[in-house]
């Protein structure tokens, strides 16, 4: 005769052979024994089941449109906005800024600003430069009119910035130009502002609505080294001590060779009285507000880099049992994730500030020449390089 826990024994074995899930009917006259075994045998184990994180603030693109349409679209949507802008603010900006502006004649003057402005426009503009060299340039580029600077657009785009990096990186790239005009030319300080509003909307909304903001500006108190990213004394001096190099470097500047340039190289130059009675009172909304970019641009992402691998192989580098090869590689490139962060920065920074002053100086302005537009530059160059090391050592203490 069988027993009762035989039957169901056999009845479990049955329906595991037909794939079916064993079950166990609860028999109300099941002894104790039976309730023990079946105790001490199943374990359940109840978990809170979350979906997963999504975290919209690493500056990935927010959007699913298809990769390939999002910076044509963000560089349509900059492009139109600046446009816009300057339509509905022609009597206050353009209108304004006409009265200094240089027309581009020349083919060579046309390829340069497209190339760097505007690069999609560049391979026709030249090519039909060079096959019909004695016909005049169908239009008249005017720099003030071009649309905003699409170089920069990509270049922040493809390093994967958002729109507060970007933003910040068309206010250094900018902000020497507008300040020439200012001080030399007797531009109305209204006219610029405005100018540095829209270019700022141009900037700004097209990155903000395709990605999202990184973490370090989104949620800083998440980031590595939230402790100092989000101490108000610390950003306030950091601001400080980035307005404070731009502001020496600019008065030195003016104190050594610069008003001989711009005697020289600048024809017909209205005003040199800032070039002689500039002080630190002068130029500090300038100084404060390009500070304000670089720390934004510089510091704060660098702090917001965490220890990688590279880190920890550089502490564990040991200087007496590494070959040479090792050696001469840790001195040239052995430098903290951080460190690496805030010196491509700093070299972005000179090269996009240096090439685009240079060219609006050089191309856009009356009477200006190479070698006047290439000083001018040089003043927000090695300011941009002293300051990016400076916040760099600031970071690294």
């Amino acid at each position: 005769m069988r027993t009762r826990r035989q039957d169901k024994a056999a009845a479990a074995a049955a329906s595991t052979e037909k794939g079916e899930l064993p079950s166990e009917a609860i028999s109300p006259i099941a002894n104790n024994g039976d309730r023990d075994a079946r105790t001490s045998a199943t374990t359940v184990t109840i978990s809170k089941i979350e979906g997963p994180t999504i975290n919209h603030a690493e500056g990935k693109p927010r959007t699913k449109l298809p990769t390939l349409v999002q910076f044509p679209l963000v560089a349509f949507l900059s492009l139109a906005i600046s446009e816009l802008g300057y339509s509905l603010s022609w009597p206050l900006t353009q209108e304004v800024l006409a009265a200094h502006a240089r027309l581009l004649g020349t083919w060579t003057e046309v390829g340069a600003v497209t190339g760097w402005r505007l690069c999609v426009s560049l391979i026709p503009i030249v090519c039909l430069g060079l096959c019909f060299p004695r016909v005049a340039p169908p239009f008249a580029l005017h720099a003030n009119n071009a649309g905003h600077n699409r170089f920069e657009l990509a270049l922040g785009w493809f390093g994967d910035y958002d729109g507060y990096d970007i933003t910040a990186l068309n206010l250094l790239s900018q902000g020497p130009h507008l300040y020439l005009l200012f001080a030399h030319y007797d531009t109305p300080a209204f006219a610029l502002l405005v100018t540095v509003v829209i270019e700022t909307l141009a900037t700004y909304i097209p990155f903000r609505l395709i990605r999202s903001l990184s973490r370090a500006h989104a949620n800083p108190t998440a980031a590595p080294n939230a402790d100092i990213l989000t101490d108000a004394p610390i950003a306030l001096l950091t601001t400080l001590l980035a307005g404070a190099i731009y502001s020496v470097s600019l008065l030195f500047a003016y104190a050594t060779y610069l008003p001989t340039y711009l005697v020289v190289y600048f024809t017909d130059l209205p005003s040199l009285v800032r070039a002689h009675e500039s002080s630190y009172v002068g130029i500090l909304p300038i100084a404060l507000a390009l500070g304000f970019a670089a720390r934004i641009f510089i510091f704060t992402p660098a702090e917001a880099t965490g220890r990688t691998s590279a880190d920890v192989e550089n502490e564990a580098f040991d200087p007496a049992k590494a070959s040479l090869r090792e050696t001469v590689r840790w001195n040239f490139l052995g430098w903290s994730s951080k460190t690496k962060v805030a010196m491509q920065r700093t070299a972005l920074i000179m090269l996009v500030t240096g090439v685009n002053t240079f060219l609006r100086t050089w191309l856009t302005i009356m009477g200006v020449e190479t070698a006047g537009a290439a000083a001018w530059s040089s003043v927000w160059i090695l300011a941009a390089a002293v300051t990016g090391a400076a916040l760099s050592a600031v970071g690294g203490v």
